[in-house]
């Protein structure tokens, strides 16, 4: 399949030429923002040496061994992405709000009789839901002036060599066919030259993106003499993911002659689904003291594109042209990384906890292929761009029977390699509150996500970077029963 590859120099980006599976899409589906109950979420997610909530299961299933009863939860949430950009001198800003399924799940407890001062299985547990791992839904806007360059010399370069028949049906033949790229004169068949020529342009772009991934998770466990906490998640994730972009260059000062604006629109659409496997223990060392571990494998992804670019142009004297891609189709494979996990919580005087996660993920090791294997540029840039790093988070809860209050903490570190130039680290904040009872509770929680990154519109040897800055906030509310 023939693609153009726009070079990124990292941060969040779709590509503006023919969409091709790369480095950008392993580090999306390896990039896990875990979700869930509300209590799970209030508490900053950390909760491997904890337990006893549905969320768990998908970052330690041990935690299925420490519930005593029955118990179903749900949790619907509400959240708002606003994003703001910088380039070269100009902000810009946009939001989008989202509904999610953070949680709905079902554990049933089966517990045996042992007697007293005996060691054995104290209860056998098994468990089935869905837990979010990934919320898409963003809305991005990028706009400045540019003197010395424009995305058609990119174009150029992708055209010339090629007679107009050999062109991209993706990129830079629906330049050619919108008179935005002509021959040279003089060889008017492998060689040209961009209508736009070296003076000030306007550059706007505007990315909406939607989707999320998701797992379903069934997990089994067992608790041995209340010391010794096991469990076992198979997980089976999906992904939904679609975006559409609009990229425009205009005469924002009519200096161009005959030249008013071009507008380049892209839409990808990936569906796929993968498979998993984790595996955790829980030690109670004793009534206030706890550790965890936990490892998952790689996550095995079929993905599937569909995805089709168009061209639209309009000059001074009212004239416009369009011009549109085949729609393109794609079938590939992606295996994330593998993941570690290291807990440790206090339990103070059964009226407050505290409790800390630290995760190791090596985001070059993630993997793409195809038969027969096309990745070779990618998986090298994967490998190039992308390195180890470690989430922390810690998270505390008081209890005023039957209230509780919670708080929490975490921070994903960069996944990018230093001479990237790009430190994006995001950080969340959340709290919340519940009201717990022997056969319901309901529950409530905050978060608030920061992050920065760096985004190139095309070829960063031509184009400065724009700063974007993402903040979400999330509303979540858990309703669960115990019987």
């Amino acid at each position: 399949m023939k693609k153009v590859i726009i070079t990124i120099a990292g941060g969040l980006l779709c590509s503006i030429s023919a969409f091709s599976q790369n480095e950008i899409d392993a580090l999306r589906y390896s990039t896990i923002n875990y979700g869930g109950t509300a209590r799970f979420s209030a508490m900053g997610g950390a909760f491997g040496a904890l337990g006893a909530d549905l969320s768990n299961l998908s970052v330690n299933p041990a935690g299925i061994a420490l519930f005593s009863k029955t118990e179903f939860s749900f949790t619907p949430g509400i959240f708002n992405s606003s994003t703001n950009s910088t380039y070269n001198g100009f902000s810009s800003g946009d939001s989008k709000s989202s509904f999610n399924i953070g949680n709905v799940g079902i554990v049933g407890s089966n517990n045996n009789t042992i007697a007293e001062g005996a060691s054995g299985w104290v209860n056998t547990n098994f468990a089935i839901g869905y837990n979010n791992l990934g919320n898409f839904h963003n809305r991005l806007s990028i706009y400045g002036p540019n003197t010395s360059s424009s995305f058609l010399d990119v174009l150029k370069g992708s055209a010339d060599g090629n007679m107009s028949e050999d062109l991209d049906g993706f990129s830079d033949k629906l330049a050619f066919r919108t008179y935005m790229l002509d021959t040279m004169p003089g060889d008017p068949y492998t060689y040209y030259t961009p209508l736009i020529p070296g003076a000030e342009i306007g550059q706007l772009k505007s990315v909406e993106s939607r989707g999320n991934m998701g797992e379903t998770y069934i997990t089994f466990g067992g608790n041995y003499s209340n010391k010794l906490y096991l469990g076992a998640t198979f997980g089976i994730d999906n992904v939904r993911y679609s975006e559409d972009a609009d990229y425009n260059e205009s005469d924002s000062q009519d200096t161009i002659n005959g030249f008013d604006e071009y507008t380049y629109s892209s839409s990808l659409s990936t569906r796929g689904v993968g498979f998993n496997f984790k595996f955790g223990m829980i030690y109670r060392v004793n009534d206030w003291v706890r550790f965890g571990g936990a490892i998952h494998s790689p996550t095995y992804f079929s993905l599937s594109d569909a995805y089709s670019n168009r061209m639209n142009s309009r000059f001074d004297n009212g004239q416009t042209y369009s011009a549109s891609s085949p729609e393109g189709n794609y079938d590939y494979y992606l295996s994330t990384p593998l993941r570690a996990t290291g807990s440790l919580a206090f339990i103070i005087a059964k009226k407050g906890l505290l409790s800390a996660d630290y995760e190791f993920v090596d985001y070059s090791s993630a993997v793409l292929s195809a038969s027969p294997n096309t990745f070779f540029d990618a998986n090298n840039s994967i490998r190039n761009k992308y390195t180890s790093t470690g989430n922390l988070r810690v998270g505390t809860e008081w209890r005023l029977d039957p209230f509780s209050i919670r708080a929490g903490y975490a921070m994903y570190g960069n996944p990018y390699q230093a001479n990237t130039g790009n430190n994006s680290i995001k950080n969340i904040i959340s709290a919340g509150f519940g009201i717990r009872e022997k056969e319901y509770f309901l529950d409530f929680a905050y978060t608030y996500t920061m992050s920065d990154e760096k985004y190139y519109m095309y070829d960063p040897s031509l184009v400065n970077a724009a700063t974007i800055t993402t903040k979400q906030s999330g509303f979540l509310m858990t309703l669960g029963f115990r019987y």
